[in-house]
């Protein structure tokens, strides 16, 4: 047969093994729980399968006079098995559920993780690992030009699928494509490959290769785990940053391949461990100056999405680069000589597939939680040299050195923002991200995961405190409430000092539990909720309770897995958690969400609570808090009773929780028409919300004028019959509102008084002229009349005197 095709076939057959992880890692992930625990689990369940595949079948094929029915039956099997998955992941998905539970040790949650995608991916991934000896019995190209074709596909396959596929189509239907593409290479290698006659087997001399090949398949993929584990603290931590380094690995192995085959002078093993020892120190040393490299290099590029994601793949390029090439020429070198040495290429294949499937498990959860990257990525450098020393070779000594030396004197791989005057108080490595609690120069304590998301501070106890507050107080009698994520802990800590109540908050990450203690002493005595580990997902399927009311926090949309938490499914799924007329708020961060992709997030709200309302948790331009709030039954608002504990936050007068609703649920639905809703299988708002996180479009402020102005609470549905006449005092409260922050948009502080009350006393008195409820506007103008008091009486008395005509007394709060 001719070479160009065979090498068509070997790219047509990476596109969709690598369009296959790509979208069976999102699919994972929403049972799983996290997009870390899916990316391990299912590179794990990828070459275990490969490494059956390659030692179960590949010497039968070797040996075999049809090794072209083989080939073609091979992609078939993963065509169908690829089928099979798509109409039977919705049936084993409850299955692995049960088995994980709502509450499992993180032994058991990381067991069922790794078994489970093992065993349900097995068909396809084993298939995968015969189809390359099959190929080699079929091609006249050497092994390097078919390795490195597969990769080549497999970049593609990647970027094209991460990219273009499953934001436009759907995770089904791009996995469909990838089931076409391997029934048409089992289809055109039946019409039009040849097989070659089968090489005599010699008998094989050394086990020697294989050791090798064992061994440089576990640190390789070390490697990868690793540095992608590090490098989600300095970008941005999306869908797409996760798809560029994976592609920019493969795309340095295929170029490692393709030079094998060029230069001889890659054919040397010793001298390629020792390049790669040293360039994995120069990895490195490339991820301790990451922060830096990219505030270099950001403003030589657009300002662009394009440009950020050139960004993110320049620096995964600094990292992956040279040493990943070196890695794509030692695999070609070693199965050569492996080959020399009388052992098959299947099994080369197979043990350097086996020794990859153990790197996830060890490096990227075991040694990447227990001894930190910087030591674990040190352990891969120390094993390239270990596995040929050269005691006496000043080669192998510099980069021998260099590994000790930097095991004593370097820091640890960790990225943690500390401003001027600040200090770190707590930073924990897990093993599916870093936790970091910072405090500044003022004593605010500021809890991130990953140096990237701010979870919760110190200084937003007041807008946290309400958070909890206006569910409660807009359900007025829970017993049971669930919080879903902790953060900081002061949401649920604050709900659970409401009287009687029950309070459990599920949080994925232990190392945030952990942490919420040091947040614990703002919330002063009482109560506790009871924090449980576990991922919202599942916890919400699986858990025994149903809930009167349900918190969702303001999950960050564009971070990775987080976007899960926001589709149709999951919505559906907190609902049957709620008990009879049980209350459902979802917080969205709204200075992180552009509006389009808010419109599919309430359009995703409405298909769960078709009555949906929203709030606002408070009158922050700068970091505004969007509440969707549905029922499990009609919704509606009554006026709340009093409670003691609301007087802290603001939420002492009814009427100022009332006055918390912006929009009904005409003015949501006509907000979110025309919008598709994300779905799990079609999460397009994953790929949607980074765009904001890359390119800042609008100010948060004018982003939450923009929606106000479109919000409206003018149909009457959301009161409660006995409560109907109080909606035109809600109404004057919401405009009064909207002008009010107006106000806040245009003003330029000023630490004079007497200015301050020439730019906002006239615009605060009509808020309050327009709805005497509204206390925001009075508080600032009480402040200005004490602060005009020493310096100017006359003034701060006009002002009382101002204030109490439009309030008067019996009508304040």
């Amino acid at each position: 047969m001719k070479q160009p095709l065979a090498l068509l076939l070997m790219a047509a057959s990476g596109f969709a093994g690598l369009g296959y992880q790509i979208v069976w890692t999102q699919q994972f992930g929403l049972v799983l729980g996290h997009e870390t625990a899916a990316v391990l689990a299912v590179v794990a369940a990828f070459f275990g399968g490969l490494s059956v595949g390659a030692l179960a079948l590949g010497r039968r094929i070797e040996a075999s006079d049809q090794p072209l029915a083989w080939y073609a039956g091979c992609e078939a099997v993963i065509g169908l098995w690829g089928g099979v998955l798509l109409l039977g992941l919705p049936v084993a998905n409850p299955a692995v559920l049960a088995l994980i539970g709502p509450d499992a040790s993180p032994a058991r949650h990381w067991a069922v993780a790794f078994g489970a995608s093992l065993l349900l991916l097995l068909p396809a991934t084993a298939a995968m690992g015969a189809t390359l000896p099959a190929m080699a019995r079929l091609s006249t190209a050497g092994l390097a030009p078919l390795y490195a074709a597969n990769t080549a596909g497999a970049v593609a396959g990647v970027l094209v699928t991460a990219l273009v596929l499953v934001p436009a189509w759907g995770l089904s239907r791009s996995a469909a494509l990838c089931v076409a593409l391997n029934l048409a290479c089992a289809l055109g290698a039946r019409a039009l490959l040849q097989a070659r006659p089968a090489a005599p087997q010699a008998r094989p001399s050394s086990r020697q290769p294989l050791v090798l090949l064992a061994a440089t398949g576990l640190l390789g993929i070390a490697y990868e785990v690793l540095c992608v584990r590090v490098l989600s603290q300095v970008l941005e931590d999306t869908v797409y940053t996760f798809a560029l380094l994976l592609a920019v690995y493969l795309a340095g192995t295929t170029a490692g391949a393709a030079a094998h085959a060029r230069w001889p002078r890659l054919h040397q093993t010793p001298a390629l461990l020792q390049a790669l020892a040293a360039s994995v120190l120069l990895g490195m040393g490339v991820l301790w100056g990451a922060d830096v490299l990219k505030h270099s290099l950001q403003p030589l590029l657009p300002a662009t999405l394009g440009g950020a994601l050139a960004l993110e793949s320049l620096l995964a390029l600094a990292v992956f680069g040279l040493p990943t090439a070196l890695m794509g020429a030692l695999f070609c070198q070693l199965c050569a000589e492996a080959r020399a040495a009388g052992q098959p290429f299947s099994r080369a294949l197979g043990i350097n597939t086996l020794g990859a499937m153990a790197a996830a498990p060890l490096f990227g959860v075991a040694l990447a939680a227990s001894l930190g990257p910087k030591s674990a990525l040190l352990l891969v450098a120390a094993g390239y040299l270990l596995l040929a020393p050269r005691w006496r070779d000043g080669r192998w000594l510099l980069p021998t050195g260099a590994t000790l030396a930097l095991a004593v004197l370097a820091p640890p791989l960790a990225f943690v923002d500390v401003p001027e005057g600040g200090r770190v108080l707590s930073y924990r490595d897990g093993a599916m991200a870093a936790v970091s609690v910072v405090v500044d120069a003022e004593g605010v304590a500021r809890l991130r995961i990953n140096n990237r998301q701010q979870e919760g501070s110190s200084a937003t106890q007041h807008v946290d405190g309400r958070q909890a507050l206006l569910p409660l107080m807009l359900h007025s009698q829970p017993r049971q409430a669930l919080f879903l994520g902790v953060g900081a802990g002061i949401t649920s800590g604050v709900a659970a000092q409401w009287p009687g109540l029950r309070v459990d908050a599920v949080e994925l990450l232990p190392e945030v539990i952990e942490a919420t203690a040091l947040f614990r002493p703002a919330l002063g005595r009482g109560p506790a909720p009871q924090f449980i580990n576990a991922d919202a997902r599942r916890f919400v399927r699986t858990a025994p309770l149903r809930y009167d009311v349900i918190v969702a926090d303001n999950f960050h949309p564009a971070r990775s897995g987080s976007a899960a938490l926001y589709t149709v499914d999951h919505f559906h799924a907190v609902r049957q958690r709620l008990a009879d007329q049980g209350l459902f708020c979802q917080w969205l961060p709204l200075h992180q969400l552009d509006l389009e992709t808010l419109r599919g997030i309430t359009a995703s709200f409405l298909a769960a609570f078709p009555d949906g309302v929203a709030i606002l948790a408070s009158h922050s331009l700068d970091t505004p808090t969007l509440g969707l709030v549905g029922r499990n039954g009609p919704t509606y608002v009554a006026l709340p009773a009093g409670h003691a504990i609301g007087t802290r936050f603001g939420l002492a007068d009814p009427m100022a929780v009332l006055g918390s609703l912006v929009g009904d649920n005409t003015s949501l639905r006509r907000f979110a028409a025309d919008t598709p809703p994300n779905t799990d299988d079609r999460p397009w708002v994953a790929y949607r919300a980074p765009r904001i996180t890359y390119v800042p479009d609008i100010s948060p402020r004018d982003r939450l004028l923009a929606l106000l102005g479109q919000l409206r609470l003018d149909d009457g549905r959301w009161l409660a019959p006995a409560d109907a006449a109080l909606a035109p005092r809600v109404q004057a409260y919401a405009l009064a509102r909207r002008n009010y922050l107006d106000l806040g948009r245009r003003t330029v502080p000023s630490a004079d008084p007497a200015v301050m009350l020439a730019r906002v006393g006239p615009g605060l008195l009509a808020a309050l002229r327009l709805s005497p409820d509204f206390e925001p506007a009075a508080e600032p103008l009480r402040r200005l009349a004490q602060a005009l008091a020493p310096v100017d009486p006359a003034a701060a008395e006009r002002l009382r005197a101002g204030l109490t005509t439009v309030r008067p007394p019996q009508e304040g709060r």
